[in-house]
C-alpha cells in the first residue's frame, strides 16, 4: 500500500448507476521553467459506450498543438484507444509507481490557444508522445471529483515532430478519478499561464475545460459555455 492507495486502485472500477459516471486518468509533464509541457488525458463513459480523448503540446513562440477525439469506442479492458487517424495507449508498468503515456495522431496547430474553444480549425500536424511517467510521491486525495488521486512525478521522454524531436525531462503529475460529473458546472478557479484549453461538446453538453500551464505546473478549471 503506498499512502492508502492499492496497486489495484490504478485499474477501472465498476461504473455507478447515473448516465454520465466517467473515470479519468490525466497525466501531466513540463519543463521546470513552465514554458513548455504536455498532457495525456482519456475519459471513459461507461454507459454511453464511448472514450474521450485530448492531449496538447505547448512550447515557445509556437503554436499550441492540440488533440480532442470525443468519438472514441470504450475500451475493453486496457486503456488503449484505436479510431479514425488517433492510436493512444496507457500503460502501467508498476501500479503507483510507472506509467508509460504514448500516441501517435494529427494535432491541430493553432496560432490563437482560444480558436481551441470555437471552430478550432488550423494546420494538421503529425505528433507522437513516447513518455514515461514516473512516481516521485505518495499519491493524495484528487480534488474535484467524488473519489481518486493524484500524484506527483518526473517525466522523460520524447516527442516526435515534423520537425524534429522534442526531448521533454521535468516535473510531472498524474490523476486516476472517477464518479458522477456535472460537466456542464463550473470547477476551480482561473489561473494565469499558457493556454490549452479543450471545448468539450458531447449530448448537448458544452463546456470549456482551461488547461493552463505555469511554473507550477499544469492547472485545471472549467466553465460552462
Amino acid at each position: 500500500m503506498t499512502g492508502g492507495w492499492r496497486g489495484a486502485d490504478e485499474q477501472r472500477h465498476e461504473p455507478g448507476p447515473d448516465a454520465w459516471w466517467c473515470e479519468q486518468w490525466a497525466f501531466d509533464a513540463w519543463t521546470p521553467d513552465g514554458r513548455t509541457g504536455c498532457y495525456s488525458v482519456v475519459t471513459l463513459v461507461p454507459h454511453h459506450r464511448r472514450a474521450w480523448y485530448w492531449a496538447a503540446l505547448v512550447r515557445p513562440d509556437r503554436p499550441l498543438l492540440t488533440v480532442v477525439d470525443l468519438e472514441q469506442p470504450l475500451p475493453v479492458g486496457t486503456l488503449r484507444l484505436r479510431g479514425g487517424q488517433l492510436w493512444a495507449d496507457h500503460i502501467c508498468e508498476d501500479p503507483l509507481r510507472q506509467w508509460t503515456v504514448s500516441n501517435e495522431t494529427y494535432a491541430v496547430a493553432l496560432d490563437d490557444p482560444a480558436e481551441a474553444l470555437g471552430r478550432a480549425l488550423g494546420q494538421p500536424e503529425p505528433v507522437a508522445f513516447d513518455l514515461e511517467w514516473y512516481a516521485t510521491a505518495d499519491p493524495t486525495p484528487a480534488a474535484g471529483w467524488p473519489d481518486g488521486y493524484e500524484q506527483e512525478g518526473e517525466v522523460h521522454g520524447i516527442i516526435e515532430l515534423r520537425g524534429g524531436n522534442l526531448e521533454l525531462v521535468g516535473p510531472g503529475r498524474r490523476s486516476h478519478v472517477w464518479g458522477s460529473v456535472d460537466w456542464s458546472a463550473p470547477g476551480g478557479e482561473p489561473l494565469d499561464g499558457v493556454a490549452a484549453p479543450v471545448l468539450l461538446a458531447a449530448d448537448g453538453v458544452r463546456t470549456a475545460l482551461h488547461h493552463t500551464l505555469s511554473a507550477g505546473g499544469w492547472h485545471r478549471w472549467r466553465r460552462p459555455c
